[in-house]
């Protein structure tokens, strides 16, 4: 589920759910239904500056006439956590210029275990909506620094048999057993895990015991360790290639210092794009010809197999040459 149209959202709630996070309640401006959206989808929001900024829907999907995001102050913002942390207000108006899925929950499997670390919680309490109003099985771990980080406690609280915690400062330093957080997997189970790198690299390194259909990660920011296609091209690095644009009908030269979206902005032609890092999907391109070194953090692995599209901000030609659908 994706949709390109602008939406103008007003800010009608403003909440604070812990130490530096808080909830933001966008509806219609003129009241009404907002478009549909399936558990694990994100807003691209349109801040002062020109930033676009990704947040995670986290009310339940059945309700149609609002959305309800979460923000945590970053430390290091570069402007989209600060804007909103201390200049957003209740009747503000947003741009939301995408609606998009790059975490989509699957349906019917018999049980499904989510790990949250801090603000990863966002997506996961969509998720879990969704699995209470199917009937269907899950549980929760949620990782924090300490309960007073922790948000949407008192909606967790619904759900005491299934919600389990692990808050640093009441461990006396003891590091989390994520060899039985992960035990034992169902045929079938699905694991979704958002959260800080840090969690997320552990749970990858250690999920032994899952196949890779079962396991499911949202990248909130580029981990430390680049996803390149084989160990041996993480090693050589990037190398220049001819790119090809079929439209435009000219064929340009990306060195190795520059991504393919950086080499077309040098040249004059704008595309949409956002994160820069591969995580958020705005810069999928169609792939004509060639072979691509996948360097995002949301194509599944039949979708880097099958080589149909790419993310232009990160991901590089294999070959000496790649022709895009542009």
């Amino acid at each position: 589920m994706n949709c390109d149209t602008p939406l103008k959202l007003r800010v009608s709630e403003f909440t604070a759910e812990a130490r530096d996070v808080v909830s933001i309640e966008l509806r219609a401006p003129e009241g009404g239904p907002l478009p549909p959206f399936e558990p694990g989808a994100h807003l691209e929001l349109q801040l002062p500056g020109g930033l676009r900024r990704h947040y995670s829907l986290c009310n339940d999907p059945r309700e149609r006439e609002r959305y309800l995001i979460a923000v945590g102050r970053a430390p290091a913002s570069r402007g989209g956590s600060r804007h909103i942390h201390q200049q957003l207000r209740v009747g503000d108006v947003l741009t939301a210029t995408a609606l998009r899925n790059n975490f989509p929950l699957q349906a019917g499997a018999p049980r499904y275990r989510f790990i949250a670390g801090g603000i990863g919680i966002t997506p996961l309490l969509a998720m879990i909506h969704a699995c209470e109003a199917r009937g269907a099985e899950w549980s929760l771990l949620y990782c924090v620094r300490s309960r007073s980080r922790a948000a949407f406690q008192e909606l967790l609280a619904c759900w005491p048999q299934r919600v389990s915690w692990h808050a640093d400062d009441e461990h006396a330093g003891r590091p989390l057993d994520l060899e039985a957080a992960l035990a034992a997997p169902a045929e079938g189970e699905q694991l979704y895990c958002c959260g800080p790198d840090g969690l997320m690299q552990a749970v990858r390194k250690r999920a032994t015991g899952w196949v890779p259909e079962q396991l499911h990660f949202e990248w909130f920011s580029a981990p430390a360790e680049t996803p390149a296609s084989s160990p041996a091209e993480a090693a050589a690095g990037p190398r220049p290639f001819q790119l090809v644009l079929r439209q435009q009908g000219i064929t340009l030269e990306v060195p190795a210092h520059l991504s393919i979206l950086e080499t077309l902005e040098a040249n004059g032609l704008a595309l949409p794009c956002a994160c820069r890092e591969g995580l958020c999907r705005t810069c999928e391109t169609a792939v004509c010809a060639g072979e691509v070194e996948h360097r995002d953090y949301v194509l599944s692995e039949a979708e880097r197999a099958a080589g149909k599209s790419m993310m232009i901000c990160v991901s590089r030609a294999r070959g000496e040459v790649l022709e895009l659908d542009l």
